[in-house]
C-alpha cells in the first residue's frame, strides 16, 4: 500500500495517490496467470474508462468499484462512508444472467477484460452484490429521472440492474493506439510538471472543440492567478464517453493540437483524459475538480453551466447557469483546489479582443456565435469569421464535417407488416439514386433478418436486438456519407429511440436520423395480405405477430407520418424527399 508522501503540485484527493498500476506492478504477472483461470467480465466502454482512472489513480481515493454502503452514501450525501468527499457513484453493473453463469458472490474473484482486445486489465474481489434503486440514483445524482438527460437514458437503457462492489488489483493499463504521446497517468503528469518546475497549474476541462474565446479565457485565467510568474495552463479534454452527438474525439484532438500553437511558448500543455462523462452539472464539476487535483492541478476553471446536458423534457435547462460554481465553492475547503469561475467570453470588434461578458460596459457592441450557430455554419458551409476561430481549427472541422448536402442520413421507416414500408423504401431508393450525390443503401426487414439476424426469434428482446443491429450498420454507413433507408417493423418505442441514439451518437457528421411512421391501418394491411400471414396469425399458427397478439406501439417522436391507404407511393416518396430537402440534405 502506498504511503503518504510529498507530491509535486497539489496533493491527491485524500492525501495518497492510489496508483494501483504502480502498487501491483510486481505481482502483475501472477495476476495475469490467475486471470486465465477466473470467470471474467468483458467491460463496457464506460466501465473501461472508469477502470482506467481507478487503476491509474485518477479516481483517488477509490481503489475499486463502490460497495453498497459507499454507493448509497455517495448518492445521498456526496461522500464515501469514511466521510471523504466524492460526488459520483463509480459502479460495476452486471445482469442476473452474468451473476448466475459466473456464480458471483462475496469473495469471488473475477477478471475484468478489455472489450477491444480481450486482454485482462484487473481482478476484482467481490465485496458485495446489490440491487440499487436506479430511479433514486437518477433523481439524486442527475436531478431528475428524465430520459432527456443522456446519463439517465444510459441508466435506463444500458445499465444492468445489479452492481458489484469490491477493490481491484491492476494487471495492466488499457492499450491505446491513438495520440499515445498525449496520454498521461496522474503520476506521469505530476512528474512532467515537476520537471518543468510548474508549481501552479490551471486546468481547463472541455469536451468540445476549442476556439479563440477558449484560448483567451484560459490565458486570462492563468494570468490572473500568477501575475508574478509564468502562467501555466493544462488543457485536459475528455476523450472517453461524452454527450451523444458531440464532435468525435479524433477531430477534437486535432483541433486542440492546433490551438496549442496559439499559446505563448512554454505556457500550455495538452493531455488527454479517458473519462466517461455523466453530464451531471454541479456534481460533475466537483468530480472534475477532484480528478484534476489528482492529476496535479492547483486551479480549475469552472464555466457557465459546467457539464450541463442542455434541456430537459419540458424544454428547460437541467441546471442553473451557476449551480456548478456554487457547489464547487461550497466544498472549497475540502477540495483544496482553487476554482476559477468564468462566464461567457464575448468579442468586442472595436478593440479586437475578448472579455468576460459581465465585465463589458453596457452599450458596447459585442459579437458571439453560439454552438448551435457554429454547427449550422459547418453543415451549410457558411463562413466562420476570423474573430471567432482560427483558420487551422476551421479547416480541421470542415474536413470532418462536410457541407450538409454531402452528409449521410438514415430514413427509418416503421409500421405494421404489409403496411407498404417495403414498396416505399424501394421507390425512395430509386428516386434518391436518380438524383445522385451519394450512395443509398436499402435495409429491408426481411433482408436483415436473413443476413444479420437469422438466429433471432420474435420475442421483445430479439426484436430489440434486431433493431439495434440495423442501427449499428446504419450508423457505420451514414458516417461514411451514405444515405440509408431502413424498413423494419420495429414495433417498440424504446427500440426505435435506442436506434436514433445510436445513429446520432456514432454517425458523426452523418448522424441525421428521421423516423417515418408508415401508419397504414391494420385492417388495410390485412385486407391486402395476399400471402395470408395475418390469417395464419389469427388462427394461432404464428405466435407473437405484431398487430395480432403483439401490440404495435405508435411512435411518439416521428418526423413524418404517411399512410398508403390514403396516399400513393409517389406522393409519399415526394413528401420524404421534401423532408430531406427542408433539412438541407439534398
Amino acid at each position: 500500500m502506498p504511503q503518504l508522501r510529498r507530491y509535486a503540485g497539489n496533493p491527491p484527493h485524500g492525501g495518497v495517490l492510489k496508483d494501483l498500476l504502480a502498487r501491483d506492478e510486481f505481482i502483475a504477472d501472477e495476476l495475469r496467470q490467475e486471470a486465465d483461470s477466473l470467470p471474467d467480465i468483458v467491460l463496457t466502454e464506460r466501465q473501461l474508462c472508469d477502470l482506467e482512472l481507478l487503476t491509474n489513480g485518477g479516481f483517488s481515493p477509490l481503489e475499486g468499484f463502490m460497495n453498497k454502503a459507499d454507493y448509497e452514501s455517495v448518492v445521498d450525501n456526496l461522500r464515501l462512508v469514511d466521510g471523504v468527499l466524492f460526488p459520483m457513484p463509480i459502479t460495476l453493473d452486471v445482469s442476473q444472467e452474468s451473476i448466475d453463469s459466473l456464480a458471483i458472490k462475496p469473495g469471488s474473484r473475477i477478471a475484468l477484460r478489455d472489450p477491444r482486445d480481450d486482454e485482462p486489465l484487473a481482478i476484482i474481489t467481490v465485496e458485495d452484490l446489490y440491487k440499487p434503486d436506479q430511479v433514486k440514483e437518477a433523481i439524486q445524482v442527475f436531478g431528475a429521472d428524465d430520459p432527456a438527460h443522456p446519463a439517465v437514458a444510459y441508466l435506463r437503457n444500458k445499465v444492468h440492474p445489479f452492481y458489484i462492489g469490491g477493490k481491484v488489483q491492476a494487471i495492466q493499463a488499457p492499450t491505446h493506439f491513438d495520440y499515445v504521446a498525449l496520454r498521461y497517468t496522474p503520476a506521469e503528469l505530476r512528474s512532467h510538471f515537476k520537471k518543468l518546475a510548474w508549481r501552479k497549474v490551471v486546468a481547463f476541462q472541455t469536451r468540445n472543440p476549442m476556439h479563440r474565446a477558449h484560448r483567451e479565457l484560459t490565458v486570462r485565467a492563468a494570468r490572473q492567478r500568477q501575475a508574478a510568474s509564468l502562467p501555466n495552463v493544462l488543457i485536459h479534454p475528455v476523450v472517453g464517453l461524452t454527450k451523444p452527438g458531440d464532435v468525435d474525439a479524433f477531430t477534437r484532438v486535432r483541433v486542440y493540437q492546433s490551438i496549442m500553437e496559439k499559446y505563448p511558448n512554454g505556457m500550455g500543455h495538452l493531455a488527454l483524459l479517458p473519462l466517461a462523462m455523466r453530464m451531471a452539472g454541479p456534481r460533475e464539476a466537483v468530480w472534475h475538480a477532484i480528478i484534476r487535483k489528482n492529476f496535479g492541478a492547483t486551479h480549475f476553471i469552472v464555466g457557465r453551466d459546467h457539464a450541463g446536458p442542455g434541456k430537459n423534457s419540458q424544454g428547460k435547462d437541467f441546471y442553473g447557469p451557476y449551480d456548478a460554481q456554487e457547489l464547487v465553492t461550497k466544498y472549497h475547503d475540502e477540495l483544496q483546489i482553487e476554482m476559477i469561475p468564468f462566464q461567457q467570453m464575448s468579442y468586442i470588434p472595436a478593440t479586437d479582443e475578448y472579455q468576460p461578458a459581465d465585465e463589458i460596459p453596457k452599450g458596447v457592441e459585442t459579437l458571439d456565435i453560439s454552438g448551435t450557430e457554429l454547427r449550422r455554419r459547418l453543415k451549410t458551409g457558411a463562413p466562420i469569421p476570423d474573430w471567432f476561430s482560427y483558420d487551422a481549427v476551421v479547416k480541421t472541422l470542415r474536413e470532418s464535417y462536410p457541407a450538409r448536402n454531402k452528409q449521410g442520413f438514415v430514413l427509418f421507416l416503421t409500421g405494421l407488416y404489409n403496411s407498404g414500408k417495403r414498396n416505399i423504401a424501394r421507390a425512395l431508393q430509386v428516386t434518391l439514386n436518380e438524383q445522385g450525390g451519394r450512395s443509398v443503401t436499402l435495409l429491408l426487414g426481411e433482408t436483415v433478418r436473413q443476413e444479420l439476424s437469422a438466429e433471432l426469434g420474435w420475442s421483445r428482446e430479439d426484436r430489440h436486438t434486431n433493431t439495434q443491429r440495423i442501427a449499428f450498420v446504419s450508423a457505420e454507413l451514414t458516417r461514411a456519407g451514405a444515405g440509408v433507408i431502413a424498413a423494419p417493423i420495429a414495433p417498440h418505442e424504446v427500440s426505435r429511440e435506442a436506434a436514433r441514439q445510436t445513429v446520432v451518437s456514432t454517425g458523426g457528421a452523418g448522424g441525421n436520423f428521421f423516423l417515418i411512421h408508415v401508419a397504414t391501418p391494420l385492417e388495410y394491411c390485412e385486407k391486402r395480405d395476399r400471402k395470408g400471414i395475418y390469417a395464419k396469425a389469427r388462427r394461432g399458427e404464428i405466435k407473437g405477430f405484431t398487430g395480432v397478439d403483439d401490440p404495435y406501439e405508435a411512435p411518439q417522436k416521428e418526423d413524418l407520418t404517411v399512410d398508403v391507404s390514403t396516399q400513393s407511393i409517389p406522393e409519399i416518396v415526394h413528401s420524404i424527399v421534401l423532408l430531406l430537402e427542408t433539412n438541407g440534405l439534398l
